[in-house]
């Protein structure tokens, strides 16, 4: 008899960002003996903040039981942080998963459920004042493993946080495979991948994305005051 395959319910919505999502789907699906399902809250495409179309594999009610759950980041989270349906499925679903996971600011939608209470976490590095909104305790690390909850930085470090998970569950001999099958060398052409080697950079990021950060401050403060 053969056994039941590991199984990956992957929340996909609009607007989020595309390789918060694509990343961990495309390591994670590498893995055999896993399942990856893309899940939305329709079977509508999805369309990501860079206008890039995903169709839902399965909607969330019809989702089966899930040995880990990932939620992805992107100006959508923040609509998805005061979402009921979404917010119920993960409430309902992460005591009964192995692992609960999200890359960017995913956390913040983590923490919306209540899920992060408590818990060590990280986020896109410009949303993580939020998290202690949510009752997290914000981590500036790539990847960070806090019991079952497994939360990435921003957008690129969904690799590093995919081939965590691998080496966590299935070791490190299937995550180096995977991470040399992918040619994950990385070399960035510019120093500029964090607010602390780029301060001038991340100040002008800041002013072009007040807005959005402002919006997901107050999003949170509501979902806190929704769990008080």
């Amino acid at each position: 008899m053969e056994s039941q395959p590991f199984t990956v319910g992957m929340i996909a919505f609009d607007m989020m960002t595309n390789l918060d999502f694509v990343g961990p789907f495309d390591i994670l699906s590498r893995v055999r003996g896993a399942r990856t399902i893309l899940l939305g809250k329709a079977l509508d495409p999805i369309v990501t903040d860079s206008r890039y179309r995903l169709l839902p594999e399965m909607r969330l009610a019809e989702a089966p039981e899930l040995d880990m759950i990932f939620v992805p980041g992107g100006p959508g989270s923040t609509k998805l942080m005061e979402d009921p349906e979404v917010l119920a499925f993960l409430a309902a679903r992460a005591p009964r998963a192995k692992w609960v996971t999200s890359v960017c600011t995913g956390a913040l939608v983590l923490g919306a459920a209540g899920l992060l209470k408590g818990y060590r976490a990280a986020t896109h590095w410009s949303a993580m004042d939020i998290l202690p909104v949510l009752g997290a305790i914000p981590v500036h690390e790539r990847v960070v493993i806090d019991r079952n909850r497994v939360t990435g930085g921003g957008v690129t470090a969904g690799i590093d946080f995919a081939l965590t998970l691998i080496a966590q569950i299935w070791g490190e001999d299937q995550a180096k495979l995977i991470q040399l099958g992918n040619e994950y060398n990385p070399q960035p052409p510019f120093d500029a991948g964090s607010p602390e080697r780029a301060p001038d950079v991340a100040a002008r990021y800041r002013e072009l994305t007040r807005g959005m950060t402002a919006a997901r401050m107050e999003a949170a403060q509501r979902a806190a005051a929704r769990l008080r």
